[in-house]
């Protein structure tokens, strides 16, 4: 499902603010300086109840303006071919400029909806001004001020109308595995070497979305659909944005999945911070996750032990500290299997059961062993539990005072149900209710 909203533009027309306002959080960095936003961000936004994600491609700071425009030509190409719905952001108190007028030729060429958005215009005499951008012969043009918040309601209205409602078309209750991770870290490898040279077994079924890759897998047992982002960029995109290109290809292929196999570099050492943003993406969208450690080969002859290495993992992954973690060489074939008997196990915990009565001995054992702190000078008793019927184990525990327990007592209680339960790699809510 594709429901990406990519926004584009010159540097210092609003971008970045815009972005905050659509997701509701500070997360760009917003200055008065041209070209403050080194990273690209993403995030989520929900508007009448309809979620979707939000690109900030971002400025460049660049020795060279020739270079600098050439960057943000790259950054058009890329929504252009990734994203749902392309917002062009434009500045009324500069007018419409060059580049302006460049980017609109490259986004009335393609097929996909953009929508111009003129910020800055929070008067009535920026309002006369903003209408000069009619020329440029969009569709739909909205003035809006993002620092405000001026005009974003009916720019949203619009963004949601285009937005795809159909989720992956393939068959229920076959697991889904999305290979995710960084470039160059080896999926492309991972899925070769998992589907081999035997391609009878393997059907090519095409997505919801034109550019991610269900393969069906079908043998020694076993059966999946991997979804793979990693080899599908065509001839001749090879220099466009690859980091742009990874955030928006993981964030649609994580949409159809239900366990995310997310592959780092083990001669990186660490994980990186792009690794952890399509972790924590992976972790709110409610999906299982694994780690592979990838190229472990190379690391053999240094000091570092699997151990050492899970350990330094773990403390960067916390709270989530249960996540399976498995060291291959893709090159070398090695515990390639391992990979699938574990995203199969993980896809099992998401689903997994309890039984209610086990559940209530549960409740009755974690309270007796360290009881919830009193609340407003009140105990907190705990009267029933039971599981939600969600995509996740979710667990409803009844108590007399339920905005009384805090984050400390919930996270005590979610690891005594991961230590007493198999919930490995899968998340776990649970929620406080009245009786």
């Amino acid at each position: 499902m594709n429901n990406v909203v990519a926004i584009v533009g010159r540097p210092n027309v609003g971008k970045s603010t815009l972005f905050n306002r659509l997701i509701g959080e500070r997360k760009a960095i917003v200055d008065d300086i041209s070209g403050v936003t080194r990273d690209r961000i993403y995030g989520e936004s929900d508007w009448n109840g309809r979620e979707f994600n939000v690109v900030d491609t971002g400025g460049f700071v660049k020795s060279s303006d020739e270079i600098f425009e050439v960057e943000i030509r790259k950054q058009v190409r890329v929504a252009i071919e990734e994203a749902a719905v392309i917002l062009l952001v434009v500045d009324v108190t500069t007018g419409i400029t060059d580049l302006d007028q460049e980017m609109t030729e490259m986004l009335r060429r393609s097929k996909k909806k953009s929508i111009l958005v003129v910020n800055k215009v929070d008067n009535h005499q920026r309002e006369l001004d903003a209408n000069e951008f009619y020329s440029l012969g969009f569709e739909s043009t909205h003035f809006i001020s993002s620092i405000t918040g001026g005009g974003t309601g009916e720019l949203l209205d619009e963004v949601v109308k285009h937005l795809e409602t159909e989720t992956s078309k393939l068959p229920a209750g076959i697991p889904k595995f999305a290979i995710v991770g960084q470039p160059n870290v080896g999926k492309s490898s991972m899925l070769n070497a998992l589907v081999g040279e035997e391609r009878n077994i393997v059907t090519d079924i095409p997505g919801t979305t034109r550019d991610v890759i269900h393969t069906h897998y079908k043998k020694y047992d076993k059966e999946f659909y991997l979804i793979d982002t990693a080899g599908i960029r065509r001839q001749g995109k090879v220099h466009e944005d690859l980091e742009f290109f990874s955030v928006i290809r993981a964030i649609k292929a994580i949409e159809d999945a239900d366990v995310c196999i997310l592959m780092i570099d083990a001669t990186a050492k660490v994980l990186e911070h792009q690794d952890l943003k399509i972790f924590s993406t992976a972790v709110h969208k409610k999906k299982g996750v694994m780690l592979v450690v990838n190229k472990w080969d190379l690391m053999e002859k240094e000091t570092n032990t699997m151990k050492d290495f899970e350990d330094g993992l773990r403390k960067k992954l916390q709270p989530f500290s249960d996540v399976p973690i498995v060291f291959t060489s893709v090159l070398e074939k090695q515990r390639i299997f391992k990979v699938v008997e574990t995203a199969l196990r993980v896809f099992d915990n998401r689903k997994r059961l309890v039984p209610q009565q086990e559940l209530y001995d549960w409740m009755l054992d974690v309270t007796q062993q360290s009881p919830p702190p009193s609340y407003r000078g009140n105990f907190i008793r705990f009267k029933r539990v039971e599981q939600i019927p969600l995509q996740i184990p979710a667990f409803a525990i009844y108590c007399n005072f339920p905005e009384g327990v805090r984050d400390p007592y919930r996270n005590y209680l979610e690891n005594s149900l991961r230590k007493r339960y198999d919930f490995s790699g899968s998340p776990v809510h649970i929620y406080f209710r009245k009786p």
